[in-house]
């Protein structure tokens, strides 16, 4: 009998951790990638600030308005969007350089780097101030993280 009531809480349990065809199909607004070591030496020019970057996906089949969302690294530097809506199955790039604003690139203005190139965290909150993602690296060993 007990090892009936296990089973039974083992497949119970198991079916909990299985996703569900709706969830898994829903998708989120997530932080995807960063590219926290710019290719050459760090001279602070505008293209190798600009070649820093934090890539956003959205994987749902609708807009989502991003704008008040912020984007910070574990030392508190924060991107705040204005007025941006990200497409649906879109992705946008936020470099941390200067450069014109498109629907799939965004600039910080910065004139120093903001990802340290061996470890840091970055966040994505909602207006709110509603956490929505992290995304963690603690390596030299390469440039980029996939989130």
């Amino acid at each position: 009998m007990l090892a009936a009531g296990s089973v039974a809480g083992a497949a119970v349990a198991g079916a909990l951790l299985v996703p569900t065809p709706a969830s898994a199909s829903a998708g989120s607004v997530h932080l995807h990638k960063i590219y926290y070591n710019s290719p050459g030496v760090d001279r602070r020019t505008n293209a190798s600030l600009n070649a820093e970057y934090v890539q956003i996906s959205n994987t749902t089949g609708k807009s989502a308005s991003l704008k008040g969302w912020t984007l910070t690294d574990a030392s508190k530097h924060k991107y705040t969007f204005t007025t941006y809506t990200l497409g649906a199955h879109k992705t946008v790039t936020i470099h941390t350089g200067k450069g014109s604003n498109t629907a799939a690139n965004r600039y910080q203005g910065r004139s120093a780097y903001v990802w340290n190139n061996d470890k840091d965290t970055a966040t994505l909150r909602s207006s709110r101030g509603t956490k929505i993602d992290t995304c963690s690296y603690n390596s030299t060993r390469v440039a980029y993280k996939m989130c």
